[in-house]
C-alpha cells in the first residue's frame, strides 16, 4: 500500500513534499514549493504555509483566514498548468495552477498564477494573481469558406475575416 503525495506528483509523500514540509531539505524549484504548499493546505499545516512566505507576503498574511479556508475545504486535487523559470538555477519563477476543493459540498476551483522567489537556498511564495480558465466559446465558429454573416454574399475569409 502506498501513501501518495496529495500534490499529485504520483510520488510517495515521504519522497515528495514531506521532507520540504518537515524542513529536512529546501524546495529545489518554485513548482516544488507550490506543490508542498498545496500539500500543507491538505494537511492543515499552518506553520509551513507561513514559513514558506516571502517577507513581503507576511505583511498581509492573516493566520485565521488561512486556517479557516484550509479547515473548511475538502481538497480534491492539484493541476499544474505551466511554469515560467523557477528552476534550480533561477532567482524567481511563476507557476500557474488549479487547486480543486469543495466547501459545503460545492465543488470549487482556485486557479492562480503564483509568483515565487529564491531567498538564499529557499524558494518563497510572494503573491498570486487569480486567473480565469480558457475562454468558453458559446457561439458557433464561422468557417473560412462559409458565407459571411454580414450578408455580403462573399466567403467569410474574403470579407469580414480580413
Amino acid at each position: 500500500m502506498t501513501n501518495a503525495c496529495p500534490c499529485g506528483s504520483e510520488k510517495e509523500y515521504a519522497d515528495c513534499c514531506s521532507p520540504l514540509i518537515k524542513g529536512e531539505k529546501p524546495a529545489p524549484t518554485a513548482e516544488a514549493l507550490m506543490r508542498s504548499r498545496y500539500t500543507a493546505y491538505v494537511l492543515k499545516d499552518m506553520d509551513y504555509l507561513k514559513e514558506s512566505l516571502a517577507p513581503e507576503a507576511l505583511e498581509g498574511h492573516d493566520d485565521s483566514s488561512v486556517k479557516e479556508w484550509a479547515e473548511r475545504a475538502n481538497w480534491l486535487g492539484l493541476e499544474v498548468h505551466e511554469t515560467w523559470a523557477g528552476g534550480e538555477g533561477d532567482e524567481s519563477g511563476i507557476v500557474e495552477f488549479s487547486a480543486q476543493y469543495a466547501i459545503d459540498d460545492e465543488a470549487l476551483i482556485h486557479r492562480e498564477r503564483g509568483e515565487f522567489k529564491r531567498i538564499g537556498e529557499h524558494w518563497r511564495y510572494v503573491d498570486g494573481t487569480m486567473v480565469s480558465g480558457p475562454p468558453v466559446r458559446k457561439e458557433r465558429k464561422i468557417g473560412r469558406n462559409e458565407p459571411c454573416p454580414c450578408g455580403s454574399g462573399k466567403k467569410y475569409k474574403k470579407c469580414c475575416a480580413k
